[in-house]
């Protein structure tokens, strides 16, 4: 086996433990007998439990990370892309959390250990929504000043939706293809451009 399959089979067995388990209740003990590898090829790819959680955490986001990548190649306006990455991000982020089962709370509860984890993923996604705003500039469908300043902006709001949308807190009750029309009718409106949308 490969030095990057070894790795990634040790990621993925620390993922199901953590899911399981929960962080604390997993040792790297537990890791080494569910891999089937050892506490010593454990130990050569990672030094601690901390450093394979913050592995699966780098492994969840190249998931949703790659999803956006998919969206933004897309052969769609530039108006259509920025709702499909909005509702790709916050969609790939609940399917994540809710797939890891008890890892969900740790989370939340490390939150400033995932963001540690984050910040080469949201500088990544802030490029992506950047070079999408440009391209709307561009082509007069939106109306932007400071296409850097709206990317930053676009990113941290996501973001801050994140936890209420995990909960089923936003649009109770309407299902995710019925609030598309006025979510893409607040961001359109905040791009500088009205548009009529399809009910």
């Amino acid at each position: 086996m490969s030095i990057s399959k070894t790795r990634q089979l040790l990621v993925d067995v620390a993922r199901q433990l953590f899911a399981k388990n929960g962080l604390e209740n997993t040792t790297m003990n537990d890791i080494a007998q569910a891999s089937g590898k050892g506490r010593r090829t454990l130990y050569t790819y990672f030094k601690s439990k901390e450093d394979i959680y913050y592995a699966v955490i780098e492994t969840e986001l190249e998931r949703l990370s790659d999803k956006l990548d998919e969206v933004a190649a897309r052969k769609i306006s530039p108006q259509e892309k920025v709702i499909e990455l909005i509702y790709t991000h916050l969609s790939m982020i609940r399917e994540t959390v809710v797939r890891n089962g008890n890892l969900r709370a740790e989370f939340f509860r490390n939150i400033w250990m995932v963001e540690k984890v984050r910040r080469h993923f949201d500088d990544a996604e802030v490029e992506l929504f950047r070079k999408v705003f440009a391209e709307g500039k561009e082509s007069g469908e939106f109306d932007i000043d400071n296409v850097d300043l709206v990317a930053d902006i676009t990113h941290y709001c996501i973001k801050g939706l994140e936890v209420p949308y995990i909960y089923g807190r936003i649009a109770r009750g309407m299902t995710e293809e019925a609030t598309k029309p006025q979510v893409a009718k607040f961001v359109y409106g905040a791009l500088g451009k009205k548009v009529k949308i399809k009910d």
